[in-house]
C-alpha cells in the first residue's frame, strides 16, 4: 500500500552513501596507553578526531602518543588507527604490529612513544660523568633502532604500508647520519628535528608528517611527494638546519624539517631509507605499494576462475583501467598509457607448468613520475643583458 494518500508531489531526501574507496593517508599509531571502556584492551581502535582518543584510550603521561594523534588531525589527517600498548618494550611492539597485519585501511605505521625512554634518560643521566653518560645513551640508541627496524619489516613483510620514523632528540647531523647508517629500507623514511608545540613542548615529528602525507594526499594523491608543506601546530624546531646541513644530510635520506624565512616550518625532504635508486623517494614507492593494495582488494574475484584466454583478458582489462587512472592523475610518466605502463598476461607468462600448479602470473611495468628535487633556473648573462633562460631539473 501506497504511503501517500493525497495525490500531489512529494519530495523524499535520499542520501546515498559512496562506496568506499582506497584511503590513502590513513596511520597507525602505535603507543602506550590504557582501554577506558570495556573490550580488549590491546585492540586497536580507529578514530576520526583527536578527541576519540582520550574519550577510549588514557594516554601515559609524558608520552607521545595523545601528541602525534593530535598533529596528524591537525595537518589534515581524516581518519587513524591506534594502537595500544602496555609498555614501550620491543616485546609489545611486536604484539601491537603483529594485531595490525589484519587491517587493511590502513596504510602508514608510526610509533611515537619508541622515544619516551630515551628522552627520559638524557634528562636523567645530566647529572652523570660523560663516558658513563654515553655509555647509557648508546644502549638506549640501540634499543631504539631494534624498534624501528620492527617497524620497516613490518612494512616490508606485508607490502602494503609505509612507516614513518622519528629521529633522535637533541642530536646533531653526525648523530643523526650515525642513526640513518643502521636503518635501511625502501619501505620507511626518517624525519628530523623533532618540533616544538605551541606550548614549548618538544616531539617526536612522526604525528605531525603523517597529517601531512594525508593533506598531501588529498590535494594531489600518492604520487605527489609529501614534502615543501607546511608542518601545522609547530611552533620552532629542535635543531636549525640550514642549507649546509641538508646538504650533509639529504644525500644520505635524512628527511628535513626546515623553518624557512617567510613560509614557515615545512618538510623539507621526500626521500626513503633504501639504498636503492629506483626507491630513492617516497612517493615512488608509495605508488607501488598502493598499487599493491588495489590489486588485493579488487583481484579476489578473479581466484579460482578457468585459468584460460579469457581470464586473462580480464586481468589485463581491469589492470589497464586502474593503471590508466593512474596516467590521466599524473602518478605515471609518459605522453600515451603506452609508455607509461603495460600489463602482460598471456602464454609467455603463464607457460604449461604454470598453470599446472593453478597459478596465474602477470607482469606489469610502471614509469613512475620523478619529483623535481632540484629546481635549477639559469640566468644567462650576454651582450643583451641578463635574462632567465627557464628553469630545468637536473638528473
Amino acid at each position: 500500500m501506497s504511503p501517500y494518500e493525497t495525490p500531489g508531489v512529494y519530495r523524499r531526501e535520499v542520501v546515498r552513501r559512496p562506496r568506499p574507496g582506497l584511503q590513502t593517508g590513513v596511520p597507525a599509531f602505535v603507543g602506550v596507553a590504557e582501554r577506558t571502556g570495556a573490550g580488549d584492551p590491546h585492540e586497536p581502535l580507529v578514530l576520526t578526531s583527536p578527541e576519540a582518543l582520550t574519550d577510549l584510550l588514557r594516554p601515559r603521561a609524558g608520552g607521545y602518543l595523545e601528541r602525534a594523534v593530535a598533529g596528524f588531525f591537525e595537518n589534515g589527517g581524516r581518519t587513524c588507527f591506534v594502537a595500544p600498548v602496555a609498555d614501550d618494550s620491543e616485546r609489545a611492539l611486536r604484539a601491537a604490529l603483529e594485531r595490525l597485519e589484519a587491517e587493511e585501511e590502513l596504510d602508514l605505521v608510526c610509533a611515537p612513544d619508541v622515544m619516551h625512554h630515551y628522552r627520559a634518560q638524557l634528562e636523567l643521566l645530566l647529572e652523570l660523568p660523560g663516558a658513563d653518560r654515553d655509555e647509557i645513551l648508546a644502549e638506549q640508541r640501540t634499543a631504539v633502532r631494534g624498534k624501528q627496524l620492527l617497524l620497516l619489516d613490518h612494512c616490508r613483510r606485508l607490502g602494503n604500508r609505509f612507516a614513518i620514523l622519528d629521529a633522535l632528540p637533541e642530536v646533531d647531523a653526525a648523530q643523526v647520519l650515525a642513526q640513518r647508517a643502521g636503518l635501511e629500507g625502501a619501505d620507511g623514511a626518517l624525519y628530523y628535528p623533532w618540533i616544538q608545540l605551541r606550548d614549548g613542548e618538544m616531539v617526536p615529528p612522526c604525528g605531525h608528517v603523517a597529517g601531512v602525507y594525508a593533506r598531501s594526499d588529498e590535494a594531489g594523491g600518492v604520487h605527489k611527494a609529501p614534502a615543501n608543506e607546511t608542518v601545522r601546530g609547530a611552533l620552532d624546531l629542535d635543531r636549525e638546519i640550514d642549507d649546509a646541513i641538508q646538504a650533509r644530510l639529504n644525500p644520505q635520506s635524512v628527511n628535513c624539517i626546515r623553518a624557512l624565512p617567510g613560509r614557515g616550518i615545512r618538510v623539507w625532504g621526500a626521500r626513503t631509507l633504501s639504498r636503492e635508486s629506483a626507491w630513492t623517494y617516497v612517493s615512488v614507492r608509495r605508488i607501488f605499494l598502493t598499487a599493491a593494495r588495489w590489486i588485493d582488494r579488487n583481484m579476489h574475484a578473479l581466484t579460482f576462475e578457468p585459468n584460460d584466454l579469457k581470464l586473462w583478458a580480464r586481468i589485463e582489462r581491469e589492470l589497464s583501467v586502474y593503471f590508466e587512472s593512474l596516467f590521466h592523475r599524473g602518478a605515471l610518466r609518459g605522453a600515451t598509457p603506452q609508455e607509461a605502463f603495460y600489463i602482460k598476461c598471456d602464454v609467455e607468462t603463464n607457460p604449461p607448468d604454470v598453470r599446472e600448479l593453478g597459478q596465474s602470473i602477470t607482469e606489469i611495468g610502471l614509469a613512475p613520475g620523478i619529483p623535481s628535487e632540484f629546481v635549477v633556473v639559469q640566468l644567462v648573462h650576454d651582450a643583451s643583458g641578463t635574462r632567465i633562460a627557464g628553469p630545468t631539473t637536473p638528473g
